[in-house]
């Protein structure tokens, strides 16, 4: 169906209205109309697109939103590296800074221009012919994670560029960030579905970054500020407060804070200005930056490993205040990890009272020698996390004792035992542990696991809270009157649960381990368990000198595993789960054939195989002992390609990995 001329207009009419309203609302700050008749505009846009889909554009407002939920992130390598700033924390250290760079410049005064270093996620765009084409986080500074489909959906992010020329080819780099008041409305929404909150709007923007479905991004609003320019190509422009104007004049969001400066006096007189203001700004900032604003001066400086030299951070000092040990408890965490935690007498710091702070582990508690009754320090690194500073040792009395970490866990008793290479203690109790018991249930039930569909933290929590579930085993004794009587629960979703876990019963050796949870064995370490020894009895009988025979089981593994199996609480759960009917199909022990072209190497699987499913592929590759990783890197041997591979395929490309199709993969298991 032809699309008629007026038709076509409008809805040219409607895109380029409702990008200049995202412009004024997102980038300015300054809506133009109510949000009832933007909603009125957007809803006109979509039926004259659903009516006439030909017309539908990557760049229509209404496509911000419409790609699928990913597996996984695609490896992006940057055209010109994302690299780090060196820091400066004292005046005296932009003083030295400044007296560097003039030296290198013989120059007597320079200009810079000073802007908030901003606490958010480091992300380049790329645009090709004014169209948004990608975009990626900052990564390792070399390579990043192709995010296009969330920053879609941020609306300060323009999908077309501002302006009638465009250039073939435009990188911008700036920061996705979420603003205090977008912060709390979305906590105020975590508590109202009961979810967990946010601890900051840095971990915020990341976690809504980092999702793999662009729905859930959408769904949490998101800003972004341009700071730069990707590549060397200025044009015309001659400083790189020129840069910044014309990223406005693009479409970008550009902080109104920044200021050109002049001299060291300039760069310390924007800092305190800018510090005193602080609280009152609409997002976090954790410092300044100061760049030399001329730009064939910054081209004349260059780098220095992995850091410019015409440019540092000065970042403000954390708040810190004095406060009073009033005891030292020892949290275990999820995997066991015992935690040492300061019990503080309240105390304000960086705007919140403060009353606990993690000493990290015993070792660091006896490197500042934390003493219950001491007078401390406190601070809120990165200006959220407490943590102690120092012992204020003139105030300390006579009575204090040095603190030991116990030698059985606080919760369950069971031994703790901490690892010559590891500063972390933990309790070997594993599956039987309350403070453990929640993560190594939904370990248990998840799909690579037992595979319990229906089994998620909101039940898991009620189960354990009520004392119904103390262990796995306990799952395949609930009941459907049971279930149904729990919140949120009805007989329905009791029923289908109890017949996931009846099918979850039969299962294989290899996820069998895998579901026990013990430290250090994931999912390929597993399946090497089952093939290496053929049943549960004969792995639990091995010693760690027996179990460093498995490929990939070195001496810290091996003894993981040989604690779990130590602890007669974890034997007696394993009991209790064959007694329930938990079964699988034992083979004799196989010794891996080390002469097959697979054997040690690794693998990579992407793209639709024509006949195996990816789980097959998997299962065969490690039986020959070869490994399968989810991420092409050097170390990577072949990548198995199938139908629409993607970005791994490019990546095996650009390193030079051998391809194959899976009638070479076939070849090689032969």
């Amino acid at each position: 169906m032809a699309v008629p001329h007026s038709i076509a207009a409008r809805v040219n009419k409607l895109r380029a209205d409702i990008e200049q309203h995202n412009y004024h609302y997102y980038v300015l700050d300054r809506p133009l109309i109510s949000d009832a008749e933007y909603d009125s505009l957007f809803r006109e846009l979509q039926e004259l697109e659903q009516q006439y889909p030909q017309i539908i554009t990557p760049e229509s407002p209404t496509q911000r939103v419409g790609a699928a939920p990913q597996t996984d992130f695609a490896q992006v390598t940057h055209r010109t590296p994302m690299l780090s700033l060196n820091n400066a924390f004292e005046e005296k250290e932009v003083a030295a800074f400044d007296k560097r760079v003039r030296e290198a410049l013989d120059a007597e005064a320079l200009e810079y221009a000073a802007e908030p270093k901003l606490d958010g996620l480091a992300i380049s765009l790329t645009y090709e012919k004014g169209l948004l084409a990608s975009g990626a986080t900052r990564g390792d500074g070399y390579t990043g994670e192709d995010v296009t489909a969330n920053l879609r959906t941020v609306r300060a992010i323009p999908l077309k560029l501002r302006g009638t020329r465009q250039p073939e080819l435009f990188e911008v780099r700036g920061e996705v960030l979420m603003l205090k008041t977008d912060f709390e409305q979305l906590n105020r929404r975590q508590r109202e579905q009961e979810e967990k909150e946010f601890a900051n709007p840095r971990n915020a923007a990341a976690g809504s970054l980092r999702q793999l479905d662009p729905h859930i991004t959408a769904t949490r609003r998101l800003a972004f500020f341009a700071y730069g320019i990707g590549g060397t190509d200025y044009g015309r422009l001659r400083k790189h407060s020129q840069v910044l104007d014309m990223l406005a004049e693009r479409g970008f969001a550009v902080t109104a804070e920044r200021k050109v400066v002049r001299g060291v006096e300039g760069m310390l007189d924007y800092y305190r200005a800018l510090g005193a203001g602080r609280e009152k700004l609409p997002f976090d900032i954790d410092g300044v930056v100061y760049k030399v604003n001329d730009l064939a001066a910054q081209n004349t400086l260059g780098f220095v490993s992995r850091a410019p030299r015409f440019a540092i951070a000065h970042k403000f000092p954390a708040e810190e205040a004095i406060t009073v040990v009033e005891g030292i408890d020892v949290q275990v965490g999820r995997t066991g990890a015992l935690t040492p935690v300061a019990r503080l007498k309240p105390v304000f710091v960086g705007g919140v009272t403060v009353t606990n702070a993690t000493l990290h582990n015993e070792d660091e508690v006896h490197r500042k020698d934390i003493r219950v009754g001491d007078t401390v320090v406190v601070r809120r690194a990165g200006d959220v996390i407490p943590e102690v500073v120092r012992v204020i040792a003139e105030k300390r009395s006579s009575h204090t004792r040095r603190f030991v970490m116990p030698g059985r866990c606080p919760v369950c008793g069971s031994v703790v035992r901490r690892s010559e290479d590891e500063a972390v203690a933990r309790c070997s109790a594993g599956l039987f542990c309350p403070a453990q018991r929640k993560q190594a249930l939904l370990h248990f039930a998840s799909r690579r696991a037992l595979d319990v569909e229906g089994l998620g933290d909101k039940l898991v929590e009620q189960l354990v809270d009520n004392q119904i579930v103390r262990t796995p085993a306990d799952l395949y004794k609930l009941g459907i009157a049971k279930l149904a009587a729990l919140e949120r629960m009805a007989e329905k979703s009791a029923r289908n649960l109890v017949a996931a876990i009846e099918k979850s019963k039969h299962t294989t050796l290899a996820r069998f381990i895998y579901g026990l949870g013990i430290r250090n064995v994931g999912e390929s370490t597993a399946q090497d368990l089952a093939r290496c020894f053929g049943g549960i009895d004969r792995l639990a009988a091995a010693d760690a000198e027996t179990l460093q025979q498995v490929p990939d089981v070195g001496p810290v593994v091996a003894q993981s595993i040989a604690g779990f199996f130590a602890e007669p609480h974890n034997r007696k759960v394993i009991e209790q789960l064959l007694a329930a009917g938990v079964s699988f199909a034992e083979t004799a022990p196989k010794q891996l054939d080390t002469s097959s072209p697979v054997y040690g190497k690794t693998f990579v699987l992407t793209g639709a195989l024509p006949h195996l499913t990816r789980d097959e592929a998997q299962r065969r590759i490690r039986d020959h002992g070869g490994k399968v990783s989810g991420r092409v890197s050097k170390q990577t041997d072949y990548v198995v390609a199938g139908a629409d591979p993607g970005g791994k395929y490019d990546k095996a490309l650009e390193l030079g990995v051998t391809i194959l199709d899976e009638a070479g993969l076939l070849k090689l298991l032969d």
